[in-house]
């Protein structure tokens, strides 16, 4: 399979990453606003960066340096008040899109390990 760029591995893992939080998410409540409330709660950059923090020292070294380059992307001028959360939930995301491409099972095996 070709490589993609980080930002297309980001872009897919925020979407596979949403898809996931809103599976979890839909059972909890019927109330499209309390729905929607939980959801953004997942979905946000600082949650994001916190999953990365804690997923770090899982990461083979080929994910390492996925999540390394993904954070030393540029960042656009309206996120750069909160560049290191930014740069981690990045990270989070290129990894989220390359394990959904390249490895289902641990994409599994981080979506089993994180309670929503």
């Amino acid at each position: 399979m070709e490589e993609m760029n980080l930002r297309n591995y980001a872009y897919i893992g925020d979407a596979v990453w949403e898809l996931f939080v809103r599976e979890k998410t839909v059972k909890k409540t019927d109330n499209a606003q309390n729905l929607h409330k939980i959801t953004t709660g997942y979905v946000k950059a600082s949650y994001q960066a916190e999953l990365f923090r804690l997923m770090e020292p899982i990461l083979t070294e080929e994910e390492k340096e996925i999540a390394r380059r993904a954070r030393n992307l540029p960042i656009p001028v309206g996120r750069r008040p909160n560049q290191v959360e930014y740069r981690q939930a990045t990270a989070f995301e290129a990894l989220i899109g390359w394990w959904y491409y390249y490895d289902k099972d641990k994409l599994k095996e981080i979506f089993n390990s994180y309670e929503i």
